[in-house]
């Protein structure tokens, strides 16, 4: 027997997240398969804030976390995956997976290179294709053009700047340190970095944007910032709504000015998303990050937690803005 370790879920997320939302449970898993089965040890396993909706909608009490990870082979009859083969996974958050049908349960790895492993769960994986097409689609930038991006020093904004500037444009992100927005003006390139607990998102973009001129918003955070920024945008300007973590600890309705004059009033287009939407279409994504990544234009962070009996705190500290770039569990 291989002795599996998961967190489950001890109580729902109501509020904000604690240590008494998460159980450490122990699962024995048997070591002898059957034919076409393998058994996998997680070797990176990732934290994302839509976990904390996710498991709101999808997970009952006593269930296991949902989420990816990166796994290693250690078991198997199944020829396509020999012992040592990695995979990536929604697995979910344990240390050990009995896969029995590995079309089903295993997904395609992109094409890495030389490139860490833990990149499947970043910049060429579900961050990075949320970035890629989040942006792209929805966005549609033009170079010239002025983008304004919120959470921009997290896994997904972060790119979503350099991305913008690749294609030509402004850009303006909002961060919540000043080692952030160091960060994203001096290694990344944006051309303007606030730290929107100093400095009012109104003052900022009539530095940085006068006169309403923003044409595309990037939005991770929600809330009255959100608010805000639509009444800087131009008349035809592009909102692609990602995320809404201000929100996420809320346990009333958010009261204050609503958006919809704005959007009325500037003709606005904004569409929220999910990035599966666009599943059939990764290997693009992918390709295109690994070429910027290579040829410099892209670069990356990792926040880097070891110990899978930490994950529950390196979740906890998405929502506290502790992680600059793509928080990564490693075991």
């Amino acid at each position: 027997m291989v002795i599996c370790k998961k967190w489950t879920l001890a109580k729902p997320f109501i509020g904000k997240v604690t240590p008494d939302n998460f159980k450490l449970v122990k699962e024995d898993i048997p070591e002898k398969l059957n034919d076409g089965e393998l058994l996998c040890e997680a070797v990176y396993l990732t934290v994302d804030p839509y976990m904390r909706i996710g498991a709101e909608t999808g997970n009952a009490v006593g269930d296991t976390l949902f989420g990816e990870q990166i796994a290693k082979v250690i078991v198997s009859k199944n020829a396509k995956y020999p012992v040592g083969s990695i995979v990536r996974m929604h697995a979910g958050w344990r240390t050990h997976t009995l896969v029995k049908d590995a079309e089903k349960e295993i997904s395609r790895s992109a094409e890495m290179g030389d490139l860490p492993l833990s990149l499947m769960l970043g910049a060429m994986g579900m961050p990075g294709m949320t970035a890629y097409f989040g942006f792209l689609e929805l966005c549609q930038p033009k170079a010239g053009e002025t983008v304004v991006v919120s959470g921009a020093a997290g896994a997904v904004g972060s790119l979503v700047g350099q991305i913008a500037k690749i294609k030509g444009c402004k850009v303006i992100g909002f961060a919540g340190t000043e080692e952030k927005c160091k960060w994203i003006k001096e290694e990344l390139g944006f051309d303007f970095a606030y730290n929107y607990k100093k400095t009012d998102v109104d003052t900022a973009l009539k530095e940085a944007a006068p006169d309403k001129s923003v044409d595309c918003y990037f939005d991770n955070v929600g809330g009255m910032f959100t608010v805000k920024v639509l009444t800087h945008m131009k008349t035809f300007g592009r909102v692609s709504i990602c995320g809404s973590i201000s929100n996420y600890n809320d346990t009333s309705v958010p009261t204050g000015p609503l958006p919809f004059f704005s959007i009325l009033k500037s003709q606005l287009r904004v569409e929220g998303f999910i990035v599966s939407r666009w599943y059939s279409r990764w290997e693009e994504g992918e390709t295109a990050m690994l070429r910027w990544i290579k040829e410099g234009k892209i670069k990356y962070k990792e926040h880097v937690t070891e110990g899978f009996e930490k994950m529950p705190d390196a979740f906890i500290g998405l929502f506290e803005g502790r992680n600059t770039g793509k928080a990564i569990i490693k075991m």
